[in-house]
């Protein structure tokens, strides 16, 4: 039997965790609170070096460390962790079991199921389940389960980096969940079926019906790969590229040829630290998410792994036994940060280091756009041949692309959606404007496993 989340991965509560979102570009770190809504106290952000992670996967584990280092480094942050983990390597599935009364029969049973739901080699994955209830169903009665799978390697290179920067991690969760966690807003009027969309280094989408997850995907490089065809179609530093592309200005007329002036230097980082004026609220055990402890931590062995979770009734993983699902896995295998991040080859003359024109900032992030809008339309055509019943009442947007004046706009007509920005409440308003506080949604609901109420 492979080892199990519950073993390796599981939840330890007590004590101020920090939440921690390592993405393509951008390493931020938040301190937390629930008060109607997920409330940020303190926050550090830092840039990350091109290719230390990539499609959400770690490439350049003393990098990443030495960076989290930077980070933390007289932060007042504190050092236990609880970091997101957002790529095509983990698996999310809903099993329907018979009801069984001990905890170890039903055990038996996921595992016994995961050989052949998962589309991974069971000995390099971690694994664990939560029971959701039973369910009616035309067959009698069903208990309806959880499994969330991740590979190991994977895993153990996360932890790895963040141990060598002298952080204790305590969990791993879902970028997914923490993200609908953070901007789950209960009691809206028009409360239905919501689809989180994450735009920033990469691009993570979560279906969820109130605080319950029911689908979630990467489904691609996000600004990180625009920024990355910015910089080599003009050869100008990435830093540069990211700061025209978080610039740019949608909205403005269009003037062909018009050249914008790039930094001749890396982009300034934003300020590291926040000052706290207020104490991250005790963790609520029974919020939504799936945790993963420490496993080179003792105390860890034999805590309950799972907390009160999402229902995920859909997947996470690139892998399906329709033929909609298989289209599906191949789009989202084609949509990786290289093949973004890559350039056709075109015939023009050497640009300066200098010099990027407004035409071709517009063209590359009005093509991201189109790209991340077909991404997201493939993902509800799966989602509804799952689920016919759950139309996605409108889209909440988060992350990086808010900085982009215009974004929403385009995206709302790409894909005829209402979209929606959203931002995360801040305790001290005074660090309004010193940090970009829409890239704090993954980072603030990882720092809590509590969801508003």
């Amino acid at each position: 039997m492979p080892p199990t989340l519950k073993s390796l991965l599981g939840r330890r509560s007590g004590g101020e965790v920090v939440g921690l979102d390592i993405q393509p570009g951008l390493v931020a770190a938040v301190k937390a609170s629930v008060n109607g809504a997920v409330v940020v106290h303190r926050a550090a952000v830092k840039p990350l070096a091109a290719d230390a992670v990539r499609e959400g996967e770690v490439i350049d584990r003393a990098v990443l460390g030495e960076t989290l280092r930077e980070l933390f480094e007289d932060s007042g942050l504190g050092k236990r962790v609880r970091v997101g983990v957002a790529n095509q390597r983990t698996v999310m599935r809903t099993l329907e079991l018979p009801p069984m009364a001990d905890r170890k029969e039903l055990a038996a049973a996921v595992n016994f199921q995961a050989q052949d739901q998962l589309p991974m080699p069971l000995a390099n994955a971690v694994l664990d389940f939560h029971p959701l209830g039973v369910i009616n169903t035309p067959d009698g009665p069903r208990e309806r389960v959880v499994l969330v799978a991740a590979q190991r390697d994977m895993i153990e290179s996360l932890l790895d980096a963040v141990r060598a920067a002298g952080l204790q991690p305590v969990g791993v969760d879902l970028s997914a969940f923490a993200l609908i966690r953070s901007l789950y807003r209960p009691g809206a009027a028009d409360a239905g079926r919501v689809l989180y969309l994450n735009i920033d280094g990469l691009t993570n989408l979560a279906i969820a019906d109130g605080p319950i997850c029911s689908f979630t995907r990467v489904v691609g490089s996000g600004l990180e790969g625009m920024a990355a065809q910015v910089a080599e179609r003009r050869g100008i530093p990435l830093a540069a590229a990211r700061q025209l592309i978080v610039e740019f200005d949608l909205g403005a007329p269009e003037q062909p040829g018009h050249p914008m002036q790039a930094p001749t230097a890396p982009a300034q980082a934003q300020p590291d630290v926040e000052e706290s004026f207020a104490h991250t609220a005790e963790e609520d055990t029974g919020a939504p998410a799936v945790v993963f402890d420490d496993p080179a931590d003792p105390q860890s062995a034999g805590a309950e792994s799972f907390a009160t979770g999402p229902e995920p009734r859909g997947e996470a993983s690139v892998e399906h036994h329709s033929q909609a699902a298989a289209e599906h896995a191949a789009h989202e295998a084609d949509a990786g940060y290289a093949e973004l991040a890559g350039v056709d080859d075109l015939e023009e003359e050497p640009a300066t280091f200098t010099q990027a024109s407004e035409e071709d900032i517009r063209a590359v992030v009005e093509n991201g756009i189109r790209e991340i809008a077909g991404e997201v339309r493939n993902s509800l055509d799966f989602h509804r041949s799952q689920e016919p019943a759950g139309e996605v009442v409108h889209v909440s947007l988060s992350g990086a692309a808010l900085g982009i004046n215009g974004f929403t706009e385009a995206l709302a007509a790409a894909l005829d959606m209402d979209v929606r920005a959203e931002h995360i409440p801040l305790a001290d308003k005074s660090i309004e404007g010193t940090l970009s506080a829409h890239r704090l949604a993954v980072a603030a609901g990882l720092a809590t496993l509590e969801a508003p109420r």
